[in-house]
């Protein structure tokens, strides 16, 4: 599977469907909700896919779990690494707690304080390297191959993808008919598991990519047609934020399935998340906030449709969110 590094629709409905029966019992089945705001705001049906409501806070815990559970006796035996300063870290964290597994979570030594106190929380084997993600990613993935170690990317593992797939498998068995799904995308991960079970089960669904306009890696590449490093600039999407790495097996599947992207700017981020939590009393980071602010960009396209819009994660700091909230900057409809 996943040769030369191309993953394949088949590749992932396989491992989705594996991946939904191996993790249920360890992680939330999250609620897919109709919500008439929206659905009144751009004439059509929309559901919030409500993975801010998942264990640990995001939806990183499927893909966590999955790579967890399929690791032979000698990769347990040796223990896994990993490298991330947020959800991903916090979700394999968790997971090898809960395993009774061992591993260590590098992070970058200037880690913020409220990072380093989640990661605290759920008791994480920490290793600081580095000034910044870059730097500790690939020092913890040189630790790993040194010491013969399994190295566990955010979103360049087959196993990690089909976790986040598991997504896609809910939405079909909670809403059945979808015509069109956004999602945020960073590295693609959680891109590729649900546009590609999605469309190897449904190929007419439409799946929209909603990246920050100040870190926008994917769209980019998948215009260029190859993967290409350009600089990223700071968001409150931090969860989409950062390069892709070369040879990764989410660009082929994110360019066959992927029918459009929206680029959206901070403000509407902002917005987004201001708008969620005052319609709706509900706390979401800016990465799930891309869904919502695609959707509003361009919610004219889908009247009378069925729409799905990811929200991925909860975890924004306070700081963050008491800027949002103090703001008076609005783009987006009020009704």
């Amino acid at each position: 599977m996943a040769q030369n590094n191309i993953l394949t629709m088949n590749d992932v409905l396989r491992e989705a469907l594996d991946a939904d029966r191996r993790i249920r019992g360890y992680v939330r089945e999250t609620s897919t909700e109709h919500t008439y705001y929206f659905s009144d705001l751009g004439k059509c049906n929309v559901f919030l896919k409500l993975e801010n409501t998942q264990l640990t806070g995001s939806f990183k815990l499927r893909g966590a779990f999955n790579r967890l559970l399929t690791l032979t006796d000698q990769e347990k035996e040796r223990g896994v690494i990993t490298a991330s300063s947020g959800n991903h870290g916090a979700a394999i964290t968790y997971a090898l707690r809960m395993l009774g597994l061992k591993g260590a979570i590098y992070v970058p030594e200037n880690l913020a304080r409220a990072k380093l106190d989640v990661l605290n929380m759920y008791r994480a084997t920490l290793m600081f390297h580095g000034n910044d993600m870059v730097t500790t990613e690939k020092y913890a993935r040189k630790t790993a191959e040194e010491n013969g170690q399994l190295f566990i990317s955010p979103y360049n593992d087959a196993k990690v993808i089909g976790g986040q797939g598991t997504i896609g498998v809910e939405l079909k068995r909670q809403i059945g008919k979808i015509d069109v799904v956004f999602v945020p995308i960073g590295g693609g991960g959680l891109m590729a598991g649900i546009a590609g079970f999605l469309k190897s089960v449904d190929r007419d669904i439409e799946i929209i990519g909603c990246q920050p306009e100040n870190s926008r890696v994917m769209y980019e590449s998948i215009k260029a047609g190859r993967i290409v490093n350009i600089e990223s600039k700071p968001t409150i999407a931090d969860g989409t934020a950062g390069g892709i790495e070369e040879g990764s097996l989410t660009f082929s599947i994110c360019r066959e399935c992927v029918d459009d992207f929206v680029v959206v700017t901070e403000e509407e981020i902002k917005d987004a998340v201001r708008m969620v939590l005052q319609r709706f009393y509900m706390l979401i980071e800016g990465a799930a906030a891309l869904s919502v602010a695609a959707f509003i960009k361009i919610k004219d396209r889908y009247k009378g449709k069925n729409v799905v819009l990811i929200l991925s994660g909860k975890k924004i700091s306070l700081e963050s969110l008491v800027s949002i909230i103090c703001s008076n900057h609005t783009t987006h409809p009020q009704t």
